[in-house]
């Protein structure tokens, strides 16, 4: 089964598009955690592998039922080391074992040229068993190609990012003179259809960089079918735009939680034909939702109320459309 196979079963199975994300960083774990980590049975022992893979066994468990996906994120760790790997594999050995039909993202962000993707598709999707993978669109198709290339992964490539310093490049103006024929001609079309998209540029008609990203990762870079978007929560004008250009893309949204994304704009603006077509990450704003012996039981509180405000929301729009 592909990654969107997966992806579009469990949002069906679970009616959820909550993602959680594992940023598990050791530092965050208070001293109260980790005792009851070992107290509970989760932790065998205050080893940082140990802990860092026990916090996560007692989340993904509190959380498996409200979850489209888990998300760890790369960088908390390789923070630790060898700890923070042996920690991660264990970490998705676990949700393996526990709900198989769970899709695992690897949020790792990595693009280098061809054969050095290689290696770091070999690691994400054979060594560590991911179902997908973060990508930097920066060095273009061709070097995405040995991830693009295993059709049965997801291929999640960065588009409008959540951080405020993403203007400095994401919102760049490109004339449409400078694009492929191709290109041109898409998005005239696209601004028949929806309007509002092409911007100008010294009396010429123009897309913004992170456009120009999402139309080629629908078009030209998804030819099996595996590619998906992200896009911050925390531009939901431009997570609108993306929705326009890309149609029923999954799109996978971070930045809601403790980055204080509007959710209900997410989801007004971000929903595919379905009701579906997003994996709303949270991460610190449920899996540090409390720093006591509870820690589990708060995950799994704030992981429900964000799944029922998701699924409220939704049910506000529906009765809209209707009438």
């Amino acid at each position: 089964m592909t990654f969107i196979e997966m992806l579009r079963n469990r949002w069906s199975k679970v009616d959820s598009m909550v993602c959680v994300g594992l940023d598990s960083e050791y530092s965050q774990i208070s001293d109260e955690v980790k005792c009851a980590s070992i107290r509970d049975g989760w932790a065998e022992n205050i080893q940082p592998v140990s802990i860092i893979y026990g916090f996560n066994r007692a989340i993904v468990s509190a959380t498996k039922d409200l979850v489209c996906a888990f998300k760890p994120n790369m960088a908390f760790y390789e923070g630790e080391w060898t700890d923070g790997f042996q920690a991660l594999q264990r970490t998705i050995g676990y949700i393996r074992g526990l709900a198989a039909d769970i899709p695992i993202i690897l949020d790792a962000k990595r693009t280098d040229i061809g054969n050095t993707n290689r290696g770091y598709a070999k690691m994400a999707f054979d060594e560590l068993g991911a179902d997908a993978i973060t990508v930097n669109p920066y060095f273009g198709g061709e070097a995405l190609k040995p991830f693009l290339d295993r059709a049965d992964k997801g291929v999640i490539v960065l588009c409008r990012t959540s951080n405020p310093g993403a203007k400095e490049f994401q919102d760049l103006k490109i004339p449409l003179t400078d694009l492929p024929e191709k290109g041109r001609t898409a998005f005239l079309k696209l601004e028949d259809n929806f309007g509002g998209i092409l911007v100008w540029i010294d009396r010429v008609r123009a897309v913004r960089l992170y456009q120009w990203v999402a139309l080629q990762a629908a078009t030209e870079w998804n030819k099996n079918g595996n590619v998906l978007l992200v896009a911050g929560a925390t531009y939901p004008e431009e997570l609108k735009i993306i929705r326009q250009i890309v149609s029923n893309m999954p799109i996978l949204v971070p930045a809601i939680g403790a980055q204080a994304g509007d959710l209900e704009a997410t989801v007004r603006d971000g929903l595919d034909d379905s009701g579906f077509g997003m994996i709303i990450n949270s991460a610190r704003g449920v899996i540090f939702a409390s720093k006591g012996g509870d820690f589990a039981e708060a995950a799994g509180r704030e992981a429900k109320k964000l799944r029922d405000s998701i699924n409220e929301i939704k049910a506000k729009l529906l009765v809209k459309k209707v009438r």
